[in-house]
């Protein structure tokens, strides 16, 4: 349909050559510079309360509960994906929440998916020709697209959220303040504008916020609460 209306252009495609061979740091190689370094530590720590999210929601679809091993594993693949994408000139690699709502649609929980899909994209990056047929996809259809996948990972985060205490004032609260904060960001993307530039990179991004506000907020509500509530039953059954 999107080529029928004239949506579709194919001279990426004309233009790209048969056969690449990817150069290591064709950019350059790597320089230490402090600042560069702590905004990447910042932006990594960002990117890993995303993920973290997107382990437990895999793990509920798939019914596989999580350990702190299992955790610890998935941040050193993103370590290890984004040290070697720096290699060959790639992006930052980690895991994005459009997997979930590919899981939730498709069904499909196998391994043997990532796999295939993976050596797919090697075989791409030394294709060029064929690869830039990826590139050729309009923006509406994409859109189309992106409307289903993230429409389920809002969706199963609703259906993660039936699992809370809702009777509980501190729960409500923390929903309220930490969904309020992340919406405030995403609406209104100058909120955090005269904070400094290491800040915002923190504030910037609603998910971040969203996800620091309900972290500290249990923090001090629920989890400073039930150490006291555990410390008070011990002195009683001492006394």
């Amino acid at each position: 349909a999107a080529t029928i209306m004239g949506k579709v252009n194919f001279s990426a495609v004309a233009d790209a050559s048969w056969f690449h061979m990817v150069k290591p740091f064709y950019f350059g190689t790597p320089t230490f510079e402090w600042t560069p370094i702590i905004t990447m530590t910042l932006v990594a720590i960002v990117s890993m309360v995303e993920s973290t999210g997107v382990y437990f929601a895999l793990s509920d679809i798939t019914g596989k509960k999580l350990t702190e091993k299992d955790l610890s594993r998935g941040y050193r693949a993103e370590g290890l994906a984004s040290i070697i994408g720096a290699v060959f000139n790639a992006f930052p690699y980690t895991t994005y929440s459009q997997n979930v709502g590919l899981v939730q649609l498709s069904g499909v929980k196998s391994n043997n998916v990532i796999y295939a899909m993976g050596g797919m994209l090697v075989f791409l990056g030394f294709i060029p020709k064929i690869a830039a047929f990826t590139t050729v996809i309009p923006t509406p259809v994409l859109g189309g697209a992106m409307v289903a996948m993230f429409g389920m990972v809002i969706a199963y985060g609703i259906k993660m959220l039936g699992n809370v205490d809702f009777s509980s004032q501190e729960n409500l609260l923390i929903i309220a303040c930490s969904v309020g904060m992340g919406m405030g960001v995403t609406a209104v993307p100058d909120m955090f504008a005269h904070l400094p530039e290491g800040v915002k990179i923190l504030t910037s991004s609603g998910i971040v916020t969203g996800s620091l506000t309900a972290i500290f907020l249990n923090i001090v509500l629920n989890v400073t609460k039930s150490t006291k509530q555990v410390k008070q039953m011990k002195e009683q059954k001492a006394a």
